[in-house]
């Protein structure tokens, strides 16, 4: 009788671990097809949310008809790791969701609010075995869920160099992680010399 409850037990326990190794949160990572495009991930709004930018441009002689805001997630691995470091690991993925803004609606008498679906998407990856420069920018257009890898010929990539704040990344204008950098000093040179308002 006692051998019976021993084994009644254990095979609970047995089942009780394997039913929490199959409820364990998997890991957000870069899923490519096999002509290299980046998949876009479904539950990226799950994620950790970063900061929202409204009408931001890096270029000066831009000029838009409408208004836009942009959010950024980032996977909640890369951004663990970031809290800790102040460095983004391999297998970062940053998320840019552009979607339009509306000043009319409803009850809203003054300012913007975000409205519709997303009008694209841009996927900042850090894949180091697999980019030279260890990242690359896919751009998604509204209802695409794979995209091909823009060209590094493309001014993003050396605007993000030589401006970004952390890894070529653009930490300067997100409230949560500037901060963290900051104390623990992975701002780029560079970036601190160009501000200069900044503090270490």
């Amino acid at each position: 009788m006692r051998t019976t409850v021993c084994l009644s037990v254990s095979i609970l326990l047995l089942g009780v671990v394997a039913l929490s190794q199959t409820r364990t949160t998997p890991k957000r990572q870069p899923v490519y097809t096999q002509d290299g495009q980046l998949r876009l991930p479904s539950d990226y709004r799950e994620w950790v949310f970063l900061s929202s930018g409204f009408d931001m441009s890096y270029n000066p002689d831009m000029t838009m008809d409408h208004h836009m805001f942009d959010n950024v997630f980032v996977n909640p691995e890369a951004w663990q790791a970031f809290q800790s470091t102040g460095k983004w690991p391999d297998k970062t993925l940053l998320v840019l969701e552009l979607r339009l803004a509306e000043g009319k609606g409803s009850i809203n008498q003054k300012g913007n609010f975000q409205a519709g679906e997303p009008m694209g998407i841009e996927v900042h990856v850090k894949d180091e075995s697999r980019f030279k420069g260890k990242w690359a920018f896919f751009g998604f257009a509204a209802a695409d869920s794979t995209a091909k890898m823009i060209p590094l010929t493309q001014d993003c990539y050396s605007c993000h160099a030589e401006h970004g704040a952390v890894d070529t990344t653009f930490v300067q204008f997100y409230p949560t992680l500037k901060p963290i950098a900051t104390r623990r000093g992975t701002l780029e040179a560079a970036y601190q010399k160009s501000e200069p308002g900044h503090q270490n």
